[in-house]
């Protein structure tokens, strides 16, 4: 029996359904989160803070290794907050687990947008629809895990050891640490979603793979900069960490759109003859 049609008052009714769905979970990962966020402020949130941070002894592991005698390599590190906002703890824990509740949310918010849009979809788009979003999931969270444990880590290390001048401390503020981390982290999971949004570009034809490779060398200035800005370090080593992976997203948003350009040259081709 065939489905039965929905009106546009039914995909409405749908779509808050959806929403409600997406509320409560989010609602209730918060609710956890904040209750264990005590042990995750510790051992999660604050573990790049301590020099024996993974990143930090794969660091020195290199140096030993290589033998290199370069502070990058063999820096003992710790930074100890402060706080002068007298409401800021409680307003950090509350924002800290709305945050961490999104992020691992994802999944599921992806999975309520491909049960929402497939039944309007044909049966071969269903299928690169759906492709796309596992894909973006995994990415995302390869980004978010690339921003925790390797590019917020550089960026706090440099940044709370810069000196302006001797004469001035550097403090760090709770409010500044967790602001720069929730930017870095949730930055480098959006940015791992650029596959994904230059497929949607180029099922639009907006974006077409002939135009992403001529105009590649003017791409790979654009990532530097971008990296540069991420991770404001001074080394060549930072910068490779950031700017190597973007580079690879933007090779393998080549590699997922077809080129819309030879199609359409084909069907003339086929006109003509």
């Amino acid at each position: 029996m065939a489905e039965k049609e929905l009106t546009f008052w039914d995909h409405l009714d749908e779509l808050r359904r959806v929403l409600f769905r997406i509320i409560g979970v989010w609602f209730v990962l918060a609710v956890g989160y904040f209750i264990a966020m005590p042990y995750l402020f510790d051992r999660v949130i604050l573990a790049p803070c301590h020099n024996d941070f993974i990143f930090y002894d794969v660091l020195r592991y290199i140096g030993q290794t290589f033998d290199l005698h370069d502070e990058f390599f063999t820096q003992e590190f710790h930074v100890k907050l402060i706080n002068i906002n007298l409401a800021a703890p409680f307003f950090v824990h509350m924002s800290t687990a709305f945050w961490m509740s999104v992020v691992t949310a994802a999944p599921y918010i992806f999975y309520e947008v491909w049960r929402f849009i497939s039944p309007a979809l044909y049966p071969n788009e269903r299928k690169g629809v759906k492709k796309a979003l596992g894909i973006g999931t995994v990415m995302f969270f390869i980004g978010v895990l690339l921003g925790y444990f390797m590019v917020y880590p550089l960026t706090l290390r440099f940044l709370s050891t810069y000196e302006l001048s001797a004469a001035v401390e550097n403090q760090i503020s709770l409010n500044s640490y967790i602001d720069n981390f929730m930017m870095l982290v949730l930055c480098m999971g959006l940015a791992f979603e650029l596959p994904l949004v230059t497929w949607l570009l180029s099922l639009l034809g907006l974006v077409h793979k002939t135009f992403l490779r001529k105009y590649r060398r003017h791409a790979i200035v654009i990532i530097v900069i971008a990296a540069a800005v991420i991770t404001p370090t001074g080394d060549p080593f930072t910068l490779t960490v950031v700017a190597v992976p973007l580079y690879m997203l933007y090779e393998l948003s080549i590699l997922m759109i077809k080129d819309k350009k030879t199609d359409d040259d084909a069907e003339e081709a086929e006109t003509e003859e």
